[in-house]
């Protein structure tokens, strides 16, 4: 009798290690993750709207309707990125992901406390590359490290009515991702 309860309890040990190791190595496996279905969307460093969702069609998983969504696939390789967003009337967010869709950084308005969301997004090693400026404060200038050079920037923007959407498009429509120094 012992023995078999030894023998169940290491097929349940076994079976839990079994389960938990597929459920971790999953998003490592995954082919078809918002990045991925993304780059064939969407051009590097530029942000660019997403298409409301409907029962036939969702770039990416779980997307609200009440929400206007536009993301900026960056790719740092080449410096740093300098991201502006205006806010809108309602609610504002900005989230940043690492190329395995997880979320390292997340800021809104209130958090801004601005009509615009600014900040220059960088690797470690662009960071310890800049200058040390003595008049420059962390709140004048927000940096965001990346833990990666690729990733995306999800930007959503409330229309708390129907009616307000095309002005929550309007808004996310003056975003701008780039890199720094570029014009436009």
């Amino acid at each position: 009798m012992i023995r078999l309860t030894f023998w169940i309890l290491g097929a349940i040990l076994l079976g839990g290690i079994v389960h938990l190791s597929t459920v971790l190595a999953m998003p490592e496996a995954a082919t078809q993750d918002a990045y991925s279905r993304l780059a064939q969307l969407i051009p590097v460093n530029a942000v660019t709207a997403l298409a409301p969702p409907n029962a036939q069609n969702g770039v990416m998983p779980f997307m609200d309707p009440a929400f206007a969504v536009a993301v900026c696939r960056y790719d740092l390789s080449g410096g740093p990125l300098k991201f502006t967003a205006p806010v809108s009337q309602a609610y504002t967010s900005v989230t940043f992901y690492t190329r395995k869709s997880v979320a390292y950084y997340a800021i809104n308005d209130r958090a801004a406390g601005r009509r615009t969301i600014e900040l220059d997004l960088m690797t470690r090693e662009q960071r310890a590359d800049l200058p040390e400026e003595e008049d420059v404060t962390t709140a004048d200038r927000l940096i965001i490290e990346s833990p990666g050079v690729t990733g995306l920037i999800v930007l959503r923007a409330l229309a708390p009515e129907p009616g307000m959407l095309a002005m929550a498009r309007r808004t996310l429509a003056e975003a701008k991702c780039r890199r720094e120094g570029a014009r436009g």
